[in-house]
């Protein structure tokens, strides 16, 4: 089976390709740029020996979360993200993995 039949997309908006940055490359920059800072904000936060200090990087962490989100909607909805659906014995390893590790936990499990 071909993997791009796999793909789960929308028709891709068609930009120009040469040497200059387009469109889609700014806006797959920023969509890396942001992913970068939700996850440095995550690190302050959980590094945050205030807790105004960290009510205000939570702040500004969900704002930057919003932003990737709606960056990501944007460049799903042109056609220029895509996604891969995984077989269901791959989720169902991937489950029974976590699994294992929840049993390693020092505390008990949530329950399934």
């Amino acid at each position: 089976m071909n993997n791009n039949q796999n793909k789960i997309q929308n028709p891709e908006s068609q930009v120009p390709k040469n040497a200059q940055m387009n469109d889609r490359d700014f806006l797959n920059d920023i969509l890396s740029y942001e992913k970068y800072m939700t996850a440095s904000y995550s690190t302050a936060m959980n590094e945050a020996s205030h807790d105004a200090l960290y009510q205000e990087i939570h702040s500004i962490f969900d704002e930057t979360k919003n932003v990737q989100r709606e960056l990501y909607t944007l460049m799903f909805q042109k056609g220029w993200y895509s996604l891969s659906p995984e077989q269901p014995q791959k989720m169902q390893q991937a489950a029974q993995q976590f699994t294992g590790y929840m049993s390693q936990f020092p505390h008990n499990p949530p329950m399934q």
